[in-house]
């Protein structure tokens, strides 16, 4: 009996010793991937329940497209795009970018949520969770991205009232192509907010960064014909890659030849991109600054 002892302890300690680290490891996982799921849950949940956010952030575009659009169109209506026959109208070119206006300024201002966070508090709390730090990084882009392509989206009830025909098959492919594009400025997004520490400071930069953004993208006006150096800064736009896929999936069913349509469409040396080329470079764009948003969290104190 004596001797049976220490063989029974020999024999049961290295099965316990070893088990608890690989438990911990696999409930760490675990809760990061809850984690994850619930910060994108709150963020939907935010959302959803802020009826007055989601009227105002759609009052935007709607003035941009109202009052911007009729403002130009009597300018531009006798274009050699715009107006004339088998052309289009410079309201229908310019709903695609509207709907990309509302992608990229929800998604940049989702990700205000870290700064909001971080000043009352609830981020510390989430910080010091037994989760990895990349799980608040990855949560938070994964709301925002689902802001942003819901709010794109319901721009699309627009459609009939300004002169564009979509069918069932053209709204499925606008789907992952608004959710590469949220996707890539959320990430974006949340990137900056990582290293922001104020409210104030972070509504300065994204005003600073969003509207050159914007303006860049091709939304407003075909990015053709442009001088050198204004060529050159519409191609390192990221928006430019999501914007104009938009467009061109939009304009696609509204009966006009494929040659007029990709005449607005972007290209680099004269060659216009495919469309998975440029949902690719836009969702390999959000992948980095994803992973930057992760390392920034990873290094926070």
């Amino acid at each position: 009996m004596d001797g049976a002892t220490p063989v029974t302890a020999k024999a049961i300690a290295p099965e316990t010793a070893p088990s608890t680290p690989a438990a911990e490891r696999v409930d760490t996982r675990l809760a990061s991937l809850r984690a994850i799921y619930i910060i994108w849950y709150r963020d939907i949940l935010r959302y959803w329940r802020d009826r007055w956010r989601l009227v105002a952030s759609l009052a935007q575009p709607l003035l941009f497209l109202i009052v911007f659009g009729s403002g130009l169109s009597s300018a531009l209506g006798r274009g050699a795009l715009f107006g004339s026959a088998g052309g289009f109208t410079y309201i229908q070119f310019m709903y695609p970018g509207i709907i990309g206006m509302a992608i990229l300024f929800t998604a940049i201002f989702g990700a205000m949520s870290i700064v909001w966070d971080r000043e009352f508090g609830f981020l510390k709390e989430v910080l010091v969770a037994p989760i990895d730090r990349s799980a608040v990084a990855i949560g938070k882009a994964l709301g925002s991205t689902t802001q942003a392509m819901i709010q794109g989206l319901i721009l699309l009830v627009l459609a009939p009232f300004v002169g564009v025909k979509l069918n069932l098959l053209t709204v499925i492919e606008l789907i992952p192509l608004a959710a590469v594009l949220a996707f890539g400025l959320s990430s974006f997004g949340v990137a900056l907010a990582s290293s922001m520490k104020s409210l104030q400071g972070f509504q300065v930069v994204m005003n600073f960064l969003m509207m050159p953004m914007f303006f860049l993208s091709g939304a407003l006006f075909p990015l053709t014909n442009l001088p050198g150096w204004m060529t050159v800064l519409t191609r390192i736009d990221p928006a430019s890659y999501g914007i104009d896929p938009l467009r061109r999936v939009v304009l696609s069913d509204s009966g006009r030849s494929s040659a007029l349509v990709d005449r607005f469409a972007l290209t680099i040396n004269g060659q216009v991109l495919a469309v998975p080329l440029e949902a690719g470079i836009v969702l390999a764009f959000g992948a980095v600054m994803l992973g930057i948003a992760v390392m920034m969290f990873q290094r926070r104190d």
